[in-house]
């Protein structure tokens, strides 16, 4: 229930720390950083990430809706949509896209692939041009 009122703390970053010198890399390390966003990160905290990134208000409004069964947010009536999912089919990038919001980002281990990556910026190029797409 949103009674209007949020807490809010500081945190670190909610993105790892990916810069090493050359001889302190591993294949463990490697595997390590197939995701750039820190493990105990939550959805809220990624979109309030993306929020303060973009310059926007943290006082927003925020809703939480369903397309086939992924969470998305909804910030001040689709000034940004974001997706945080361990898996976005493209028939759920297709309907935020044809919300056509001002702002989408999407968590870019979401996809499976470079290719299907590539697919979500040509997907709102063709249904929402003026849409700007982050991928994190």
């Amino acid at each position: 229930m949103d009674i209007g009122f949020r807490v809010l703390k500081t945190d670190t970053t909610n993105m790892k720390d990916i810069y090493y010198a050359a001889s302190e890399y591993t294949q463990n390390l490697l595997t390590d950083q197939i995701s750039n966003i820190k493990e105990d990160r939550t959805d809220l905290d990624l979109l309030y990430g993306v929020l303060l990134e973009w310059g926007l208000p943290l006082s927003l409004k925020h809703e939480i809706e369903e397309i086939d069964g992924v969470k998305i947010h909804i910030v001040d009536n689709d000034s940004l949509i974001a997706c945080f999912s361990e898996s976005v089919p493209e028939k759920v990038v297709r309907e935020i896209a044809k919300r056509q919001p001002l702002r989408a980002v999407f968590r870019d281990s979401s996809f499976a692939s470079s290719s299907d990556k590539i697919n979500v910026e040509e997907i709102f190029k063709l249904l929402a041009p003026n849409t700007s797409v982050k991928v994190i």
